[in-house]
């Protein structure tokens, strides 16, 4: 009794090591200055500047992560060289370990799975991504007739898509924010983050933007994410003024799509559908049971199925996604963690 006493009395006592700081310009720019060699598109959302990050040793990679609760949740993979991640992943369960914290990884793909396995944590998977190969991507065919119809009408009635370069883009980030505005307050919401791109100006003059446009006036617009080695083309805040007509960010996507293959990108990331191929088995894990249950009835607090039937209808190629973290008893309370930063706190876990 007096040993448990002696140590619980240390534990309560020692200094609780300080929170890490939020990131400074300077830790951006070297952020940006490893993106620009990296082919995957994902570690874009750094640039944001609401997520802390923590750099290798030698600073050729980095991970990007926030903290909520007693969970602290590195989004996506580490990024950058390859020989850096496995020390920057046990840097990571180090530093989450001394603040006495748990370790999550989130939305991270299959090539470090036994990396996070060898950190002690459980793989849980969350979704799909979806990968549209742009090179054999064409509206030709039977199965494409609808988005051929949507995209023709619209090009028909004048509507036209562009880039416009970052110089534009901060030049016109007033008429922009209006779009933003209107849909957000259509859709009744309000903005995410941490691993989903708000309005942020800083962040968005960071890009080029997607363009749709007639006689000049912006109608909808999404920033553009270019892997390096032109492997990958990605975009993550898609806005749409909705008194406009249905089907502009089908004619948006059927755009990009041209113009990536004409530019010579590989593949086009349309994101993850949350929930979506978690396997429905009676004797499968609760979770998948639970996932399952929530993709097809939670339709209150995220468009599921929606989501997932829209990326569907442009054929991609689905590849897993994972949460790597402690499991037990410790797995709800990151699972609410997660969901936490995601929505900016309880409060955005339940209201849209």
């Amino acid at each position: 009794m007096l040993v448990l006493l002696f140590v619980g009395a240390r534990i309560l006592l020692r200094p609780v090591p300080p929170d890490p700081p939020s990131p400074t310009s300077d830790d951006l720019a070297r952020a940006e200055t490893i993106l620009a060699g990296e082919p995957t598109t994902m570690g874009n959302l750094a640039l944001l500047g609401d997520k802390r990050l923590l750099f290798a040793e030698e600073g050729r990679a980095f991970l990007m992560y926030g903290v909520e609760g007693r969970s602290w949740v590195a989004l996506g993979d580490p990024i950058g060289n390859p020989r850096d991640r496995a020390e920057l992943a046990w840097r990571f369960r180090e530093l989450s370990d001394r603040h006495d914290c748990h370790t999550v990884f989130y939305q991270v793909g299959t090539a470090n799975l036994p990396l996070y396995v060898d950190l002690g944590l459980m793989l849980t998977k969350l979704g799909e991504e979806a990968h549209v190969p742009l090179a054999d991507f064409s509206l030709a065919g039977g199965a494409r007739k609808a988005l051929r119809q949507t995209v023709h009408r619209l090009a028909d009635d004048g509507w036209t898509f562009r880039m416009a370069p970052r110089e534009e883009v901060a030049a016109r980030m007033e008429e922009l924010r209006a779009i933003s505005d209107a849909w957000l307050g259509e859709k009744h919401t309000r903005e995410k983050g941490f691993s989903l791109g708000f309005f942020a100006p800083d962040y968005l003059r960071r890009f080029p933007a997607a363009l749709v446009e007639r006689r000049g006036t912006v109608a909808a617009f999404a920033n553009v994410w270019c892997g390096a080695a032109h492997a990958e083309l990605s975009i993550d805040l898609m806005r749409y003024h909705p008194d406009e007509p249905n089907g502009l960010m089908d004619f948006l996507f059927v755009s990009l799509f041209a113009w990536g293959k004409a530019e010579g990108y590989r593949t086009f990331n349309l994101g993850t559908a949350p929930l979506s191929g978690l396997p429905d088995h009676a004797l499968g894990p609760l979770w998948n049971r639970l996932g399952n249950l929530v993709f097809r009835q939670g339709e209150h607090f995220y468009n599921f199925r929606g989501l997932r039937a829209y990326k569907a209808k442009f054929e991609p190629v689905w590849t897993p996604r994972y949460l790597a973290s402690p499991g037990g008893l410790a797995f709800p309370r990151v699972l609410a963690n997660v969901a936490g930063l995601v929505s900016g706190g309880l409060r955005g876990v339940l209201m849209k």
